[in-house]
């Protein structure tokens, strides 16, 4: 495969995954009217993504995604990277690990028990444990890689030069705004549910198994990658050009 096909399939699987982001933090926004349209909202996004096409094209573009970011770190040669390549690469790789513990306590919990999602036992969940700013966290590694990887992208453009000042605002103010929304519904969702709708033990311990499967799962895969590139960089790939990157 060319390089420009490599970029163009880095490129859509990443607006795939970009825009499931983006729909998770629009839907937090709409708290702050009230959390039944932020229910709305989220019924909304489940009719998209978990359906058939939604639940193909989402996972599809992320195992497309991961599998082009393990090729990327197999054939780096060296590691010295302008600040923007580090921060991007960090969330990038910091972002499965906190979306896996989120997916076994959404998606899994569907799939495995038949719980349906909710915002308001989520958050309710999330307020009884004190875990209400890792619901957020959870969405900053993807939002930022997402939010660098478009404008690396995007950056020759003459439009994205001339709005990039209201870019910036954007990529802050969207954020902030489901921030808010977010603590508006735990303060509601609370006074509903003050003790939540936790899963029970034996459900946790599954989830717990899995969960701790596919962290390993993945720090092996990313460790092979690294370490294996290296040594077939060192010992089997043809010696580096001068000038070449």
């Amino acid at each position: 495969m060319s390089d420009g096909a490599i970029r163009r399939l880095r490129f859509a699987s990443g607006l795939v995954l970009f825009a499931y982001i983006l729909s998770h933090l629009i839907n937090h926004s709409l708290g702050i009217i009230s959390l039944d349209h932020a229910e709305a909202g989220l019924r909304l996004a489940v009719r998209v993504w978990h359906s058939l096409p939604g639940t193909v094209v989402l996972y599809g573009a992320a195992a497309v995604h991961f599998m082009l970011a393990l090729r990327t770190l197999a054939l780096r040669r060296h590691w010295r990277l302008p600040l923007i390549e580090v921060v991007r690469l960090a969330s990038g790789l910091s972002l499965p690990l906190l979306l896996i513990g989120h997916v076994m306590a959404t998606r899994m919990t569907q799939v495995l028990f038949d719980i349906p999602q909710s915002y308001g036992r989520t958050v309710a969940n999330l307020a009884a444990a004190g875990a209400e700013g890792w619901q957020l966290a959870l969405l900053a590694p993807g939002w930022v890689h997402g939010c660098l990887g478009l404008w690396i992208t995007l950056r020759r453009q003459a439009w994205a030069r001339r709005f990039r000042h209201g870019l910036v605002a954007a990529v802050i103010a969207l954020p902030a705004l489901a921030a808010f929304g977010f603590h508006r519904m735990v303060a509601e969702a609370t006074a509903l549910m003050p003790a939540g709708m936790p899963t029970s033990p034996d459900q946790r311990v599954v989830l717990a198994a899995w969960q701790s499967t596919m962290v390993r799962g993945y720090i092996v895969l990313i460790l092979v990658a690294i370490i294996g590139g290296q040594i077939y960089q060192r010992f089997v790939a043809p010696p580096e050009r001068p000038g070449a990157s």
